[in-house]
């Protein structure tokens, strides 16, 4: 089926889309990715950081970096470290740059303030620790557009909706998932959840009932993961494998879950498939977990409904995969995607382009697309208020206007991304005073004794 689509020449203006790893200097090198046999991305990125899930003796850690630190990274380069075992997941908060969310085999999910500039020494305190998931933590997602509302899906087959803010356990979805949950995410306003789950069914749930809007039974016959992501219209494109083991990709329209409006076979490569959808052009990216190659194609409203465009491959396999929200882009280079592929030692950034001749703004490759700016605060949106996406245009290069709250547990709420307040740019160096004026007070404590 995938040769079809092939041998018909399609009008479309992403035909020529092509993928390009950046150079040697621009990569993060000699960093010890983690060897968790987890199928998640192992890394988040946006505009400010790049961070990555690393090997770590005793406990999880992870690195993050502001995204000029490129070249080699140096073996004492601080982590975030306050896990006492394995991270498994890891995303920023898509409202302020600065906050990102860990969940690890420990079965706790942690919030982390990172200063900018990075770390200065290792993180040990989260801001926010959540506790209620009885296994281990290996999924999160921050809502789109409800700000501090996150969810998490953990071994134990539950789905809690926290607000961060609170460090409270607002909705605990238990009852539902039979298996373990092999995906969750939100749909572009956050008015409904997807799961995929072991039991080889894809659900559309209700977040704040907990209650399954649409299900389909044996999405993908094979037993290994189910991916699953919301594109354009309410539809669903699932990733997963046929019972004779071969990869398949699949759309779907929940209204009527019965037959797969197409069902593709891909080859037979052993790998999860990990589905980044762009809204604003309408690709959808397959990774590979261990793949050296990245798939893309466009979803339209036309038979067979997803077009396969092209492939971008290299000689090494990918150990995991980080995705820059559309605002981290150069639209000047007419790039429309950029992933953060993790090697075994390092990460690459791959650049995804559309050839065009002239050098101005391109209105048709980037439509006003999502923003930083939250549209309902946590408790609104529990209580039933729908937040619609705040999108911005990418004319003129993003820049934050807002003014940036501080960030305080119980009292206030993450702070959005904005021009950060003073008091946050010196954090690191402040941090890094206080430490050295216990080094101080102890030194003194040892000379008074010897005095005496």
């Amino acid at each position: 089926m995938v040769t079809m689509s092939r041998k018909v020449v399609r009008a479309s203006k992403f035909r020529h889309v092509y993928g390009q790893a950046v150079k040697a200097d621009q990569c993060y090198d000699d960093i010890r990715i983690s060897q968790m046999t987890w199928d998640s991305n192992f890394c988040s990125v946006n505009p400010k950081f790049v961070a990555m899930i690393v090997d770590a003796s005793g406990g999880g850690a992870f690195l993050v970096l502001p995204l000029s630190k490129t070249g080699r990274i140096d073996m004492s380069q601080p982590t975030v470290c306050g896990h006492t075992g394995p991270v498994l997941d890891i995303e920023f908060c898509p409202h302020n740059d600065n906050i990102i969310a860990s969940g690890s085999e420990d079965c706790s999910v942690m919030i982390w303030e990172i200063p900018d500039g990075g770390l200065v020494s290792p993180l040990k305190d989260p801001v926010v620790k959540l506790e209620g998931h009885s296994k281990r933590v290996g999924i999160l997602s921050w809502h789109p557009t409800a700000h501090n509302v996150l969810m998490s899906a953990g071994c134990d087959n539950v789905v809690i909706l926290w607000n961060v803010a609170c460090g409270e356990a607002v909705v605990r979805i238990d009852s539902v998932h039979p298996d373990l949950i092999y995906s969750a995410c939100w749909n572009r306003d956050g008015s409904q959840i997807l799961t995929s789950c072991k039991d080889k069914t894809l659900r559309v749930l209700d977040p704040r009932k907990g209650t399954v809007l649409y299900e389909r039974e044996k999405t993908h016959e094979g037993s290994r993961p189910v991916k699953a992501v919301f594109v354009s219209d309410g539809k669903i494109l699932s990733t997963g494998f046929s019972r004779m083991s071969e990869r398949q990709v699949a759309l779907w329209d929940p209204k009527s879950f019965g037959e797969p409006l197409t069902l593709q076979e891909l080859d037979t490569s052993s790998g999860v498939l990990l589905p980044f959808f762009d809204p604003d052009t309408g690709i959808v990216y397959l990774c590979g977990k261990g793949d050296s190659s990245i798939r893309y194609f466009e979803v339209t409203d036309e038979a067979p409904y997803v077009h396969y465009l092209s492939m971008y491959s290299s000689k090494e396999s990918q150990k995991g995969m980080g995705y820059m929200p559309k605002r981290g882009l150069e639209v000047n280079k007419c790039e429309i995607a950029r992933f953060y592929k993790l090697h075994e030692r390092k990460c690459e950034p791959i650049v995804m382009t559309v050839p065009r001749k002239s050098d101005l703004f391109q209105e048709d490759l980037y439509p006003d697309t999502m923003g930083p700016e939250p549209s309902v605060e946590a408790a609104e949106w529990f209580e039933g208020k729908e937040g619609k996406p705040v999108l911005i245009s990418l004319k003129d290069g993003f820049v934050t206007t807002t003014k940036s709250k501080e960030f305080k547990v119980h009292k206030s709420l993450l702070k959005t991304t904005a021009a950060s307040s003073g008091h946050h740019n010196n954090s690191g160096e402040v941090h890094a005073l206080q430490e050295e004026v216990n080094t101080l007070k102890e030194a003194v404590e040892e000379l008074t004794k010897r005095v005496c």
